[in-house]
């Protein structure tokens, strides 16, 4: 009676302890999948606002060398968002600009209100993003701790050594020494929960954009520059009545 009493007692505490053990690591498996949720619906949105207008505003300046220098002026990373293709495709060029909506009364002034216009839409886009890229970090950060302190609360190795006390001493007489660590270790590599990766080695870090006040002259130069360097097609484009029409100029 004594000893049922006792295999009781012992399953209901390894019982407890493996419930704590999953349970923990269930939390933190959740938070892990929320993450990366967020992550990808914030990749969604960082496409559709920002990469949509900066993508415009590539193709309406054209010239390589003068997309540079907005990038720069910018402080927006090159080398995240450019490639020579978009200005290229026409297939993108219809797709980024469907259902955007034109200003101006010359061909000049409506090809400047469009770039002005975007760089507008980025600025609140981009204090967007970086308000939820810092909620991405605080997560990531908090995942990154939860995991800490997991392990440090719940060391296979000590478990194992104290459920193995609670059984009988003859029967467990195997796990003793060498063979109980082997096992801890190779659990723990099986069991081991990775940190999530930053965020900012899936996602571009944004600084915020300058305001227009403050880098109008230079914006300016570089629109009357990219303007006169514009072939027939964008004066076609410009001149389209069905796209005046269409986008209500």
């Amino acid at each position: 009676m004594h000893s049922s009493v006792n295999d009781v007692l012992t399953y209901e505490v390894k019982q407890e302890i493996a419930n704590r053990y999953f349970g923990f690591r269930k939390l933190i498996e959740e938070d892990t999948m929320a993450l990366a949720d967020k992550i990808r619906h914030y990749a969604v949105i960082l496409e559709k606002r920002i990469v949509f207008d900066l993508i415009r505003v590539f193709i309406l300046i054209k010239d390589e060398t003068l997309i540079e220098k907005f990038m720069a002026l910018a402080d927006i990373p090159e080398e995240s968002f450019y490639d020579p293709y978009l200005i290229q495709s026409q297939t993108i060029r219809k797709r980024v600009f469907e259902g955007v909506r034109f200003r101006g009364l010359t061909k000049k002034g409506c090809f400047s209100n469009a770039i002005i216009d975007c760089y507008e839409r980025l600025i609140d886009h981009v204090e967007r993003y970086r308000e939820q890229f810092a909620e991405l970090v605080a997560s990531q950060q908090m995942i990154s701790d939860e995991i800490d302190l997991f392990y440090r609360k719940n060391d296979l190795g000590s478990i194992l050594g104290f459920l193995r006390g609670l059984g009988d001493p003859a029967s467990s007489s195997v796990m003793k020494g060498g063979l109980e660590q082997d096992l801890a270790m190779d659990l723990d590599r099986k069991l081991r929960i990775s940190p999530p990766v930053p965020i900012d080695h899936i996602l571009p870090v944004l600084s915020p954009l300058p305001p227009l006040s403050v880098i109008r002259r230079e914006m300016n130069a570089i629109i009357s520059q990219s303007y006169s360097l514009q072939g027939q097609d964008i004066h076609d484009y410009l001149s389209d009545k069905t796209f005046f029409a269409r986008y209500s100029w």
